[in-house]
């Protein structure tokens, strides 16, 4: 078969603080607000006016959201903006060069009230600076709790927790009915492809593949939104036994695991075997992954590299995964 390209925490317990927030959705919000974030409470006095996203994703779901209009900056752009928002998004100025990190003093120089990011790594005093810096300067933010420690697993990383990081982004912008509505429309997305899921007696092995590292491969591992939709849709992620939620491992690792599947994020930040075909032609001259099985029935699921990160794009992945994997007979 071809390779299919595909388009595309909170600190509460996810359920309590789902009907919570739903509750709160109907309610315009009032300032000032407090959010426990990554263990840390944090205090809104009003409404952002002049917001800085450290990342593409986090950009893209403010655009959703209704507030593009509200963002100064953003940064760490890795990949081709969706048609859907590419008017929006292009009009935000970016405050990095393309797949790099905005840096503090760029930063300040937008002057932002508030400051949203998907990634620990950024939140720190090499790059944009870390959050207590940025709260002691009067300056709020919120890091998704997919990732409050960079790369470490999170207990019950689930679809739950995305849909409530929109409905806290709604509260926080003042517009915690589009959050409401954002989360409704995502989990309806994800609702129905898993009706159209094909079961099967021996669930189908698969590699989230991600990126290489000075030639050594990184994959999906445990407590992240590629363990929970491989779970969600019935195949068994090779990699879920790893300590990571994204895991460095090796060649050898991936032999022995031998995956039916493998699935490729489709990078376009310019890194050594980004692309998926770039990782198509990699496993394929390797004489030790040509003969896997997913490498040799040309089993290959491309997605956006993106949407393997918690944000917007992430639920389109179930209706596209799920087509595809039945697809596989």
């Amino acid at each position: 078969m071809a390779a299919l390209a595909i388009a595309g925490c909170t600190s509460d317990p996810a359920t309590d603080a789902g009907e919570q927030s739903k509750a709160a959705g109907t309610r315009a919000t009032t300032y000032p607000l407090t959010i426990k974030n990554c263990g840390i409470d944090v205090t809104y006095k009003a409404a952002p006016k002049k917001v800085v996203t450290l990342n593409q994703t986090a950009a893209e779901i403010l655009i959703h959201l209704g507030v593009a209009d509200r963002i100064a900056g953003s940064g760490y752009q890795i990949e081709k903006t969706p048609d859907a928002i590419a008017e929006q998004y292009k009009k935000i100025p970016l405050l990095s060069a393309p797949g790099q990190e905005i840096k503090h003093e760029k930063l300040l120089e937008a002057q932002p009230d508030f400051v949203y990011g998907s990634f620990a790594s950024m939140f720190t005093a090499e790059q944009t600076g870390d959050r207590e810096q940025l709260h002691d300067l009067g300056v709020p933010t919120y890091l998704t709790e997919f990732d409050c420690s960079s790369h470490e697993s999170v207990t019950g990383a689930n679809f739950d927790m995305m849909y409530e990081e929109y409905r806290r982004l709604g509260r926080i912008m003042g517009v915690p009915a589009a959050g409401e509505k954002l989360a409704t429309e995502q989990r309806a997305v994800v609702d129905k492809a898993l009706g159209a899921v094909k079961k099967r007696d021996t669930p189908l092995k698969v590699m989230w593949f991600y990126s290489t590292y000075e030639g050594t491969p990184w994959a999906a591992g445990p407590g992240g939104l590629p363990q929970h939709i491989s779970e969600l849709v019935g195949v068994q992620n090779v990699f879920a036994d790893a300590k990571t939620k994204w895991a460095e491992v090796s060649w050898d690792e991936v032999a022995a695991r031998n995956p039916d599947v493998i699935i490729l994020a489709d990078l376009t930040r310019g890194e050594p075997n980004d692309t998926a075909k770039e990782k198509i032609d990699l496993l394929k001259k390797d004489p030790l992954t040509s003969n896997l099985a997913a490498v040799k029935g040309d089993r290959f699921i491309s997605i956006p590299g993106t949407h393997m990160d918690p944000g917007y794009g992430s639920a389109s992945v179930v209706p596209a995964l799920v087509d595809s994997l039945n697809k596989l007979g």
